[in-house]
């Protein structure tokens, strides 16, 4: 299967339909992949589908943010899908590995926790963005990559003062997760 195709079915999977904005959204993603068979490609300029992941760390009620290098902005783990991914859950999942330096880090069961979609600088517009959580293991120690300024756990009752409401709403959301989970 193709990671074009494991997009399409995480998308049509996706469980969020208690919130009618994710569900207009993931509506918008599905066409946009209708319309454009390369938009899971950095070089799709009409835009294109990224994979993130939100690293926390349950046992201490904290999550893990990078200072992007080229936003300026506390942000979760994410990026561009490369070649050698094969669905966007392990794109998600390499992400946040690369970015935080964590080994051991396992997504949150159940799939993408929610979507965003954002402008981008030309000559690309948007990116769709599927965004998972990723479990610290206890003990988890990070190291900075060349993408972050900085790496930095925050308490959740911290990241609204330092983050933007996107990543917000996707704490929000892993936290409603998480207690669902038990």
């Amino acid at each position: 299967m193709s990671l074009y195709d494991d997009a399409v079915l995480a998308l049509k999977g996706y469980g969020n339909r208690v919130d009618p904005a994710q569900e207009e959204l993931r509506q918008v993603y599905l066409d946009h992949l209708v319309r454009h068979p390369d938009g899971m490609w950095k070089a799709c300029e009409a835009g294109h589908l990224t994979a993130s992941a939100l690293v926390i760390d349950p046992e201490r009620g904290r999550v893990l943010l990078t200072l992007h290098r080229k936003l300026q902005m506390w942000l979760q783990m994410g990026g561009h899908c490369e070649p050698q991914d094969t669905t966007l859950a392990a794109a998600a999942l390499r992400e946040a590995t690369e970015e935080s330096g964590i080994s051991g880090l396992t997504l949150l069961a159940g799939g993408p926790v929610t979507l965003d979609r954002h402008p981008i600088p030309a000559p690309c517009h948007w990116h769709l963005d599927v965004q998972y959580a990723a479990l610290a293991p206890s003990g988890a120690t990070e190291q900075i990559s060349d993408e972050s300024l900085d790496l930095r756990w925050f308490a959740y009752d911290e990241v609204a003062s330092v983050a933007d409401t996107s990543v917000v709403r996707l704490m929000t959301r892993v936290r409603a997760a998480l207690e669902q989970r038990g």
